[in-house]
């Protein structure tokens, strides 16, 4: 940080911190963890949203040795619950809006130190304290009590700002972070991703952004987050890619307001815009971002889920570049393939396998199939985690003997060597002894004009296999479904069609826009 000490690194709510405020910051936050008695090695969980305070924190927390938890900050009692009782954290904290959350956990699970953070903590007194009055009493997010015992994050960072601070001594190899992943098809699980898995995917990402940043470097540049910085497809590529780069992260706190969100990019211009298929889409049916100005953005990128043709060819139209797509999960820290980022067309597929990584794609008996073959995609490269946290037995599982990592995603190596993803082994569904994927028959209905969103699934049928349920967001009042199954007959075959259309007004979803099936199968 030292050579960009005078850039701004992060803007919140028109507020700015430069590198060597977030350098400071982050050593009061390791300076107070020290005071505090928390050893290298030690969990310290951060349960915030995309503010200030999250960089800082995280940061501070990797200098002082100690091990990220991140932690969904719209998790419920239950489910915080569940992983506190499993990381063991010795420090959480937390936006002071969820502190009611936190409360809700026996006192056995909490972790013996509390610290909660204001939307307006680390702003300059006056935008600070007007920021927190608004949040507190005007959008009433905070309630009017406060949880026994916490601290708060201004008086810890004095406190540690006062404390001496010893370096330490961490190896590629240390743990630097507990990334649980998103639990869609079960009990979530943290991956141990070390310095080293985290580092190596941060320059993997550096080096297939040349193609389309290169002229550009060492200009400063504008990261747009609007992707929770929880989320490990934020987390890396950008806050922490973003702060190699010497970029200025813009923090969105709330991706679903896309008039805050329009207003930012309009006032900001970014060169670099990561989102997910549904943020694109929303973005698209807002009609003031249609007006904006889209000269800046290089590159689009997009991950978490598929990206639809539909909704790739509209943001070309609009903003002159194609959407990157890109393909990864939490326990390869995340980025495992993407696509050229100068590409001037959209692919379809999630591109090719990132510097020093190695893709196979398996039969069920884990030999290589060939090129155009549909299989288990597995992976070996550098950013490939330590293994899942206290779960030796997964961790076996989820690994082959020669050190490759089972994704349970289906896929199929191209020609050209790009991998195209087919839809996740879980999902897939069994129909009169035919294999579906889903992601198949969401992107056929998705391209149709009076469809806004839908999700395929699988429910039980009489014969003893599935038959395919699909739910559509429709996007007027008057949809005909039976027109629909009839457009379906052009464009699937007999068995990959729904043998039934549910309109609904919306489809359950996790925090980063990704579709629970799950939830709808339970439905």
């Amino acid at each position: 940080m030292n050579t960009n000490r005078d850039r701004v690194a992060l803007v919140s709510l028109g507020v700015q911190l430069t590198y060597g405020e977030l350098d400071r910051l982050s050593l009061a936050w390791a300076a107070w963890l020290q005071s505090e008695g928390i050893k290298p090695g030690d969990r310290v969980a951060i349960m915030l949203p995309n503010m200030l305070a999250s960089p800082v924190t995280l940061i501070g927390t990797l200098r002082a040795g100690c091990v990220v938890v991140n932690v969904n900050p719209l998790y419920t009692a239950r489910e915080l619950q569940s992983q506190l009782r499993d990381s063991r954290p010795d420090v959480i904290v937390l936006f002071e809006a969820f502190a009611a959350t936190l409360q809700q956990v026996p006192a056995s699970d909490r972790p013996g130190r509390v610290v909660l953070a204001a939307a307006g903590d680390l702003m300059p007194r006056l935008k600070g304290g007007l920021v927190n009055f608004v949040v507190r009493h005007v959008q009433r997010k905070v309630p009017a009590w406060k949880l026994d015992g916490a601290s708060r994050l201004p008086e810890v960072l004095k406190l540690g700002a006062n404390a001496s601070f010893t370096p330490v001594q961490i190896t590629p190899e240390h743990l630097a972070f507990l990334q649980y992943t998103g639990g869609t098809t079960g009990e979530p699980r943290a991956a141990m991703l070390s310095h080293r898995n985290v580092i190596a995917n941060i320059l993997q990402v550096h080096e297939i952004a040349q193609p389309a940043l290169g002229d550009l470097l060492p200009k400063p540049l504008t990261m747009l987050t609007a992707l929770p910085l929880y989320h490990v497809f934020a987390m890396t590529v950008c806050e922490l890619y973003a702060l190699y780069a010497g970029m200025r992260i813009v923090l969105v706190i709330n991706p679903r307001d896309l008039k805050a969100l329009t207003k930012i990019w309009r006032t900001e211009r970014p060169h670099i815009f990561p989102a997910v298929n549904t943020l694109f889409a929303a973005l698209l049916r807002h009609e003031p971002f249609k007006q904006l100005d889209f000269s800046n953005l290089r590159i689009s990128l997009g991950g978490g889920m598929a990206i639809h043709q539909p909704v790739a060819e509209q943001w070309q139209r609009l903003t002159g570049r194609t959407i990157v797509e890109g393909y990864g999960m939490s326990e390869t820290s995340p980025v495992i393939c993407a696509n050229r980022t100068d590409a001037t067309s959209f692919t379809g597929t999630v591109g090719f396998p990132l510097p020093g990584t190695e893709v196979k794609i398996l039969d069920d008996d884990r030999q290589p199939v060939a090129d155009g073959q549909p299989g288990e995609i597995a992976v070996r490269g550098p950013q490939v985690m330590l293994g899942y946290w206290q779960a030796p037995e997964a961790t076996s599982q989820a690994m082959t003997a020669d050190g490759y990592l089972l994704t349970g995603d289906i896929g199929v190596r191209e020609p050209s060597g790009q991998v195209r993803i087919v839809d996740r082994k879980k999902d897939m569904i069994l129909v009169s002894g035919f294999n579906v994927y889903p992601a198949e028959i969401d992107a056929v209905f998705a391209s149709h004009p009076d469809v806004t969103e839908c999700a395929a699934v699988g429910v039980p049928d009489g014969e003893g296999g599935e038959a395919i349920k699909l739910f559509v967001v429709p996007a007027k009042s008057n949809v005909d479904t039976t027109a629909m199954q009839a457009w379906a007959r052009e464009r699937l075959t007999g068995y990959k069609r729904p043998r039934e259309i549910v309109l609904v007004q919306s489809l359950p979803k996790n925090t980063v826009g990704k579709t629970l099936r799950r939830m709808l199968r339970d439905q």
